[in-house]
């Protein structure tokens, strides 16, 4: 989906802008940019409050119409999946036109969509043509199509990856082709086996429907930092029924291992505090907070709370994207 949550509100609110959709963007405005900051780019920025239930009601709808076409959907947030359309009988590209205009006429919401043989080139297509496009890649023009493209795009190089490969001459995955897969298991380890194949377009991860999430949680960033730990409760409180909400509707059955609780203070610095053996109860949950703002005792701008949950068996392959 092209910009979700932002897009949502240009519609609800008649163009109301927010810090993440591509007119905000122009002023180097990003999604999860402290709001000073994005202030301090955009003075006429126009900040309004989160709504999730909405985004969540909307995240249901478009995951309906994908149904419609498919079984095998990764979700990797509500806003984004991998679709395994091997079986359909429409060609890719019509296919993707047809999911893209039922989402419309639905939600009144743009998506674009990133058609390829594997779930990597069908990631990096979908950047391509955003807003409101799509990208095919066909098998045959996997080579020409990892050619030229920076390295950055690839799952799994960051910034300190990028700056190895830069110290090493290797800005685009055509010059990474030039490396063995020895040299680069010499270079990055393990990863190094997955960079060689990954560097020429080769991405034999299927497609895993409904994969069993490690964990659930909620937070919440503050309009004015919260200075006591009495302050802190009361958010809690609030922020635990919102997950106890959701463990009932989506992880009912679901063994929990862990609970954590997690601040993030005025000065931008984190702490979590994890415990074995703790049931999901709101005593519990305190006990953990006052483990963490005893930490540092400085105003809190963020509390997040979640669970973990008992890792479940994996299940059988599905067939690859193409």
């Amino acid at each position: 989906m092209d910009c979700f949550y932002a897009a949502i509100e240009v519609r609800d609110r008649r163009g109301v802008l927010t810090t993440c959709n591509y007119e905000a963007r122009k002023f180097g405005v990003r999604s999860a940019m402290p709001t000073f900051m994005a202030l301090q780019r955009c003075p006429n920025l126009i900040v309004v409050p989160t709504r999730f239930d909405v985004y969540r009601r909307e995240a249901a709808v478009i995951r309906g119409v994908l149904y419609r076409f498919t079984p095998l959907i990764e979700p990797l947030s509500l806003d984004e999946a991998y679709l395994d359309v091997t079986a359909h009988p429409n060609a890719p590209a019509a296919l993707a036109h047809e999911i893209r205009s039922t989402i419309f006429r639905k939600t009144k919401l743009t998506s674009s969509a990133g058609i390829g043989p594997n779930k990597l080139i069908a990631k990096i297509a979908s950047e391509i043509n955003k807003p409101n496009g799509q990208c095919e890649v066909k098998p045959e023009e996997v080579g020409d199509f990892m050619k030229d493209l920076p390295v950055r795009k690839i799952w799994g190089i960051g910034e300190k990856s990028e700056r190895k490969l830069e110290e090493l001459g290797v800005k685009t995955c055509g010059e990474l082709q030039r490396f063995s897969r020895s040299e680069l298991v010499d270079l990055f380890g393990k990863f190094g086996l997955d960079l060689y194949d990954l560097c020429r377009g080769i991405d034999v991860r299927p497609v895993e429907p409904d994969r069993p999430r490690k964990s659930l949680s909620t937070e919440e960033t503050f309009a004015a930092d919260l200075t006591t730990l009495e302050e802190c409760e009361e958010k809690l409180e609030e922020l635990f029924q919102d997950l106890m909400a959701d463990l009932a509707q989506k992880e009912s059955t679901r063994e929990i291992t862990k609970i954590f609780v997690k601040l993030k203070f005025d000065d931008f610095t984190r702490t979590t505090a994890e415990r074995a053996g703790l049931t999901p109860a709101l005593q519990d949950f305190r006990l953990l907070l006052a483990e963490a703002f005893a930490r540092a005792g400085k105003p809190v701008r963020l509390i997040g709370l979640g669970v973990r949950f008992a890792d479940t068996p994996p299940e059988e392959a599905q067939l690859d994207l193409l």
